[in-house]
């Protein structure tokens, strides 16, 4: 998958997942580890993802502090370097805050940058789209982001049409689950990229004309993402649907509450280090991590059957 930096913002980003080793000094006894998450980045980018996305729900922004999470982005823009795109997260209860992670993205090289509604108030149309242009106004392309569970504000085909005339607006990642939405984006917004948000219907939304795929779960397997993606794109039912059958149930794991920690113990389960959560996320309980577990397991096999 190419990772030219054309301004667009399609292909296979993943949003990385962030390793901590343990610091007493640190917030929650945990340092972010930068050389492994470095060494991660790489991994992804090496094995067929067209770029990386830091500081999303699943890099744990939120439990970061500034320094924390602008020595993240830069970590990861230094690492991809020409090899493939980084879209910055830059999440903020307001537009001036989303602003000026964006702001620092620009400074810092980043490629283009995530950004969801205001985060902790349910912001009215208006609101919504002032946050944009803020946001937009610092110069990087803009992926907008709908996950109407998290921000209780949902980002309409109607609203999305509106946003998308914001000169900067160049995607939308489209997490609410109805796949139906691609199509009516599409005709209402055709400007505009539409990337697959929830794994789990990644391969329905780019069989519905997805561009990309913003994801979590190439964290525990890139290569097979980035097949995935290409099959989907072209159409090949087929051979996509082989591949993301026996996936799925993992996938699934993309949109529950304990995302981040079903993630990092699937890369545990790939040989990869995954790593314990900050608050507050906690450790999941016994039945939760069977479940990831198990779900995992039948992917793992499908892979290596795959791969003969």
């Amino acid at each position: 998958m190419s990772g030219d930096k054309d301004g667009r913002l399609g292909g296979v980003i993943v949003a990385t997942a962030l390793p901590y080793r343990e610091d007493t000094s640190a917030p929650a006894g945990l340092a972010v580890d930068y050389d492994r998450y470095a060494e991660h980045c790489r991994w992804l980018v090496d094995n067929g993802c067209r770029g990386v996305g830091p500081n999303g729900s699943l890099g744990e922004y939120s439990s970061l502090t500034d320094e924390e999470r602008r020595r993240v982005a830069r970590t990861a823009i230094e690492t991809v370097g020409a090899d493939g795109v980084v879209v910055v997260g830059v999440h903020g209860p307001g537009s001036h805050q989303a602003r000026h992670w964006a702001e620092l993205a620009a400074e810092d090289g980043a490629d283009g940058v995530l950004c969801l509604p205001p985060t902790m108030y349910r912001a009215n149309r208006g609101e919504v789209i002032a946050h944009f242009e803020a946001v937009a106004s610092a110069g990087l392309p803009v992926m907008v982001y709908n996950n109407r569970i998290d921000t209780k504000v949902d980002l309409t085909p109607d609203l999305l049409a509106e946003i998308a005339q914001i000169d900067g607006i160049v995607a939308v990642k489209e997490f609410s689950g109805d796949v139906r939405r691609v199509l009516e984006i599409r005709e209402k917004a055709p400007g505009l990229e539409v990337v697959a948000g929830a794994d789990d219907v990644t391969l329905e939304a780019l069989l519905m004309g997805a561009t990309g795929w913003f994801a979590g779960f190439p964290n525990v397997f890139p290569a097979e993402s980035a097949e995935l993606y290409e099959l989907g794109v072209a159409g090949k039912l087929e051979e996509a649907r082989a591949l993301y059958e026996p996936l799925v149930a993992a996938f699934r794991w993309d949109s529950r509450t304990e995302f981040v920690q079903a993630i990092k113990l699937g890369m545990e389960q790939v040989g990869r280090y995954g790593g314990p959560c900050r608050p507050p996320r906690g450790p999941l309980t016994d039945a939760h991590r069977a479940a990831v577990t198990a779900d995992m397991a039948r992917a793992i096999e499908a892979v290596q059957r795959r791969a003969g």
